[in-house]
């Protein structure tokens, strides 16, 4: 599943361990003094009375005593009740030791009938919403299989007994009484982690698989979508027809899956397997684009592991309202509305394309070998993170890929300092919930870059493919992948997973330097400054380092760091002009590196690391060196576009006037439509008249959207009453960036007449800039009239309590809500913050989404 995580500017993001014994090698020769860690301080025990001692919470993998071996459901659906009617046909048997009875997850069920297929007997059953447990009438050894009928309605909605989380039905109905003439009529599953089971009879864990079959009885409008093959579809004489879709491979229950509704079908194919994409009807021209390079990307990712795509078909469908950013069901991945655009809105957009790489690599790396238990999610979720990152290295080359690494990497960090830290395989969560976190994900994924690094890519390609034949339609740890990894390799690699998957956090590194001259050595200290007690004190770390004494190929050094504090010596013919620590900036790590800003002026011209580059503009971005002024103009110029984006983004144009020219060339000969962009609103910041033309040519005639609201945006900054005209004319838009562009417009000229403008363009915001649209509406409102500021307050008090809504819509509207109050009780206005109070209480009280209630408590 790709989760979007909500990112928010105190917390960038849409986050203990056991030692075994570790074979080490020995220091490389290179290394010729090291300052031995300080001599630990022993204190005398003390007595300690009434203490308390206890286990660590340890979640376990689910105990499985029968095996499921196939399922057949029989459903149809009544809209009005948001029920499921089925029939659920389960064939087991003992895992191993004998049994009478099976437990299956079943929740706010109506159970019709329970009976032994075949035989026509009615079993013996207790159920209590949760788990329906059936007396089997006999002991059944181990491969004795029978076969359960039940007959039940399913109530993923809730029932007065029990009312469901909205984000955890299972089965969603979309506007199921089709009052709104806005939102198609749809149904949809979403099963990950334990929710199917609202919707049929199953064991609803990780650990359990078999196969299915499928019957789907929809109004004879509606397609459907499930796992595997369309066998049959059959009309009815009630005006309905009946799908019957298979699938002959073993998958586990939460990966089941189904789609209903108005789609327009489009067929692709990739080595005679059917690929096919569902969107709404509008979108039909547009559907290889929203799903980009999915044939290429079954070759690239078969070709690399060297293991076939292993399913019968790949279809990917676009729902409404999802609850996730998309998940990876077997044959059937559904991803959300977001991802539904034209072509236009599409140019030199990444998003869609890494979330299609994500779902894609996880039917390996989750459907066919799937994790074991919760604890162990990055066995899915680290390779499927991972994933884009081959993508995109093997599609645009690796300073795409290390652009994207590099974001992750920020993700993750920022999710530490906000949530914490914990172990990578993490038994001790609270909340299987809470697995979904920038650990599973992110620290996963770059945790196997890491291992690629150590190991070099033949043999982690090898160990990928071992890996999963080995243990292929079956559940996994990530001790499978070690032994994998040393089965390849012949190496210990205990001491690898002991630090990076069993124990927490990750190195912050201090790196400084001391070049002797006398001796012709440059020392390089690097000390781990990370929290002993809450993080592993210390990491064994493998690195290059490069050095540089002149501006030719630098000398290599290979060293490994095995202590809190190490000095590595290095002879030299003169003082280098850069020491590169971690010359490949392979590293998971936080670092403070102390090289003086010649260094880095050197580093950004000489070393050839994407992230080398980034490291210097950080450095120097508010310098006054001539020198440092050169890095930026040359790095406008860059040959890769995120440098370029990026020296622009940081460069003070009021401060560096000599670039201009090179900017006003980009804006109309770039061919990345994001460094056009940046390049126009750097130059919106001079606030020159005679960039006015090029702003509105940009909106007349660029076909990127983020160009021509970064046009608006920029003529805004040079002249508002233009800037005005322009917005008034372009109301009627439909792409968001460019209401947004509008919308800043307004709120810089504050006028009841624009407010009709964002109540009617709200739904179309998100990310971001949703949060700052809801801010510019509050900007364009806060000075009207009582009357009118709170009716504006009370539609955005309405935005934030409809779960239907985007949680981003819902934050940003009740962010603005907070802010007026805030403003408002900084001058004492305490009727007005007491009515704002009420409505922020409201949408507390309402909100069902865990990392929205947990950013309200700051509220």
């Amino acid at each position: 599943m790709k989760q979007i995580f909500l990112a928010f500017p105190i917390a960038l993001l849409l986050f203990f361990g056991c030692n075994t014994a570790s074979k080490v090698a020995s220091v490389p020769a290179e290394v010729v003094k090291e300052t031995p860690p300080p001599a630990p301080v022993v204190e005398p025990p003390t007595q300690v009375k009434d203490q308390n001692y206890s286990l660590p919470v340890y979640n376990a993998s689910y105990t499985r005593t029968h095996d499921i071996i196939h399922t057949k459901l029989d459903l149809k659906f009544d809209w009005a009740k948001e029920s499921v009617l089925g029939k659920a046909t389960i064939t087991s048997t003992p895992l191993f030791y004998p049994s009478d009875q099976i437990r299956l997850d079943a929740v706010d069920f109506d159970i019709h009938q329970v009976k032994m297929e075949g035989t026509g007997t009615n079993l013996k059953y207790d159920y209590d919403d949760k788990s329906l447990t059936i007396q089997l009438g006999k002991m059944y050894e181990a491969g004795e299989k029978y076969t359960l009928f039940i007959d039940y309605t399913a109530h993923p909605s809730g029932t007065e007994r029990n009312s469901a989380i909205s984000s955890d039905k299972g089965l969603f109905f979309i506007n199921a009484d089709g009052s709104d003439p806005e939102k198609p009529q749809q149904i949809w599953t979403q099963g990950e982690t334990e929710n199917n089971s609202r919707w049929f009879p199953t064991v609803d864990k990780p650990n359990e698989r078999c196969t299915q079959e499928m019957y789907l009885t929809v109004q004879d409008k509606y397609k459907t979508l499930s796992n595997g093959l369309l066998i049959s579809s059959n009309k009815n004489s009630d005006g309905t027809r009946t799908d019957y879709w298979k699938m002959d491979q073993p998958h586990a229950p939460y990966l089941f899956m189904i789609a209903i509704g108005d789609f327009a079908v489009v067929e692709d194919s990739w080595n005679g397997i059917l690929v096919d994409y569902y969107v709404e009807p509008k979108f039909e021209q547009d559907a290889k684009e929203i799903f980009p390079h999915t044939p290429e990307m079954l070759s690239f990712f078969s070709e690399k592991l060297d293991y076939k795509y292993p399913w019968q078909k790949y279809s990917q469908v676009v729902v409404r309202d999802y609850v996730s950013g998309a998940m990876e069901n077997t044959t059937g991945v559904i991803f959300g509305e977001f991802v539904q655009k034209p072509k236009r809105e599409l140019i030199d957009e990444s998003v869609n394309e890494l979330i299609v790489a994500h779902e894609l690599f996880h039917h390996w790396f989750g459907d066919l070998v799937t994790c074991e238990s919760w604890a162990n999610l990055t066995m899915n979720e680290g390779f499927a993170n991972y994933s884009e990152y081959l993508w995109f290295e093997h599609k645009y080359g690796v300073e795409e890929a290390e652009r994207h690494r590099r974001n992750e990497i920020q993700g993750y960090i920022g999710s530490t300092q906000q949530a914490g830290i914990h172990p990578l395989i993490h038994f001790g969560y609270a909340d299987k919930e809470h697995m979904f976190d920038a650990h599973s994900y992110n620290k996963g994924g770059l945790v196997l870059h890491m291992l690629r690094n150590q190991i070099g890519d033949d043999a982690f390609w090898a160990t990928l493919n071992l890996y999963l034949k080995d243990n292929e339609y079956t559940a996994v740890e990530a001790h499978d992948l070690r032994l994998a990894v040393e089965e390849i390799t012949g190496q210990d690699f205990n001491w690898f997973f002991d630090q990076w998957y069993f124990s927490a956090g990750h190195p912050q590194l201090e790196i400084s330097y001391d070049y002797k001259e006398a001796t012709k050595t440059i020392d390089v200290t690097i000390e781990q400054k990370q929290d002993p007690v809450t993080s592993r004190p210390i990491f064994i770390l493998p690195m290059a380092i490069d050095i540089y004494t002149d501006n030719g190929m630098p000398m290599r050094k290979e060293i490994k760091m095995d202590s809190r504090k190490q000095t590595f010596s290095f002879d030299v013919n003169k003082k280098p002009l850069l020491v590169n620590v971690d010359a490949d900036k392979v590293l998971l790590c936080e670092k403070e590196d102390k090289k003086s800003e010649e260094a880095f002026i050197f580093q950004y011209h000489n070393a050839k690391n994407l992230w080398d580059k980034i490291e210097a503009f950080e450095a120097i971005k508010n310098s006054d060196n001539p020198k440092a002024k050169e890095v930026f103009k040359t790095a406008v110029n860059d040959s890769y576009w995120g440098i370029r984006e990026r020296a622009i983004g940081k460069l003070d144009v009021t401060k560096h006037p000599e670039i201009t020219s090179s900017l006003a060339k980009l804006v109309t000969d770039d061919p990345k439509s994001q460094v056009r962009s940046a390049a126009l609103k750097a130059l919106g910041q001079t606030k020159d008249v005679q960039y006015t033309t090029l702003a509105k040519k940009a909106i007349s005639s660029d076909q990127a959207y983020n160009v021509i609201s970064a046009g608006l945006q920029t003529l805004a900054d040079i002249d508002q009453a233009e800037a005005l005209t322009m917005a008034t004319k372009m109301e009627k838009e439909e792409n968001g960036s460019i209401l947004f562009a509008i919308g800043k417009i307004y709120a810089q000229n504050p006028d009841k007449k624009y407010l009709p403008f964002f109540e009617k363009s709200w739904d179309k915001m998100n990310g971001y800039g949703a949060i700052n649209f809801f801010g510019y509406y509050l900007n364009t409102v806060k000075e009207m009239d009582d009357e009118t500021v709170m009716a504006s307050m009370t539609k955005l008090k309405d935005i934030s309590t409809n779960m239907g809504q985007n949680p981003w819509r819902r934050f940003g509207a009740a962010k603005a809500i907070n802010d007026l109050r805030g403003e408002y009780s900084s001058k004492a206005m305490t009727d007005k913050v007491t009515a704002l109070t009420e409505l922020i209480n409201e949408i507390k009280s309402a909100e069902t989404n865990g990392q929205l209630k947990n950013l309200y408590e700051s509220f």
